[in-house]
């Protein structure tokens, strides 16, 4: 592709947000002082800083002028900075990309937090193919479409497959003649994909806590039967069926919430143990959330008071000269 590429998309295509080509330029030699690296440069248009969603932790990113002067302005990531300039502050320093000097302007961090990202520097994409012999290539394009759905996202796409196949005469359902990563559409997937384990945790969980209400109304009931004397000589001693109900409810309640918050105890632990190993960019600083913790409880409580509900009507039942006389 080429600029005029570049230009065709920003001024046809409705829909676009932030528009940015890239023009690549790897393995390059970057230095300062007695500190060299070799690093990849990405030449991009102004616009790229909201669609790469990088954060400047100083100074600036780049902009129009930068690109209309071609000006050797440098935006370096904190990785490439610590490793040029050790403790110094990089910003208006020249660093040397293989032998010419390119003034520092910014330091970036990567909010994905991809190590691709962090061992790159930006320069406008005018310089970029002005120094490196790029003519007025382009090596890629991204850009961005708001706050658009899925189904809008897929239309702006098919617009500018369409315009692009029409502009360099290729049949637009071709897939080899121009790549195409949606990540609207990506996203989607995804967020479909963690809806159905969302669903399936929910069915495994509540298949769970039925089945543990089962077991601890049958723990329940025995131990109302073992204490069938005792409940009799409550009710002698002028016990109303309201404080037996309670009397049960109380233990069954304990009993489950008990199990729940060792249980709670030991993922908790299990997962302090492992968030170490995990760090990946889909799952980085795994937690507990509080609101879900208290959720949690409650559920169980309200589990527990389910599973002694049936026993301690039973219990409530009992009459006192029926359980005197029980052997």
């Amino acid at each position: 592709m080429k600029n005029e590429d570049y230009d065709f998309l920003k001024t046809h295509v409705n829909g676009l947000d932030q528009i940015s080509g890239r023009y690549h330029v790897w393995s390059n030699v970057l230095a300062y002082k007695k500190q060299s690296g070799s690093y990849a440069i990405r030449g991009v248009h102004p616009d790229y800083q909201q669609v790469e969603k990088l954060t400047l932790l100083n100074g600036r990113f780049l902009n129009e002028n930068d690109q209309r002067y071609k000006r050797k302005n440098v935006l370096i990531s904190k990785l490439v900075g610590d490793a040029l300039f050790k403790t110094e502050d990089p910003l208006g320093k020249y660093i040397k990309i293989n032998g010419m000097p390119f003034k520092v302007i910014g330091v970036f961090v990567d909010d994905d937090g991809r190590d691709d990202n962090m061992q790159l520097v930006y320069i406008s994409i005018a310089t970029a193919q002005t120094v490196f012999g790029g003519e007025r290539n382009i090596h890629g394009m991204v850009v961005t479409v708001g706050d658009a759905n899925e189904k809008e996202a897929k239309k702006i796409e098919d617009d500018i497959k369409t315009k692009m196949a029409n502009l360099h005469r290729y049949d637009p359902e071709d897939e080899n003649a121009m790549f195409f990563w949606n990540s609207v559409e990506e996203f989607t997937k995804f967020q479909k994909l963690f809806a159905s384990i969302r669903l399936f945790i929910w069915v495994i969980g509540i298949g769970t806590i039925t089945a543990g209400v089962v077991g601890v109304s049958n723990i329940m009931m025995i131990v109302v039967k073992d204490r069938t004397k005792e409940i009799g000589f409550r009710k002698a001693l002028g016990a109303t069926p309201g404080s037996i109900i309670s009397l049960i409810l109380q233990e069954a309640v304990l009993i489950t919430a008990f199990a729940g918050y060792f249980g709670l105890v030991v993922g908790v632990g299990l997962l302090e143990l492992v968030s170490d190993y995990i760090q990946t960019p889909f799952f980085r600083e795994p937690e507990v959330v509080v609101s879900i913790t208290l959720g949690a409880t409650l559920l169980l409580i309200i589990a527990g008071a389910l599973a002694g509900f049936i026993p301690a009507r039973r219990a409530a039942a009992i009459k006192p000269i029926e359980a005197l006389r029980d052997e």
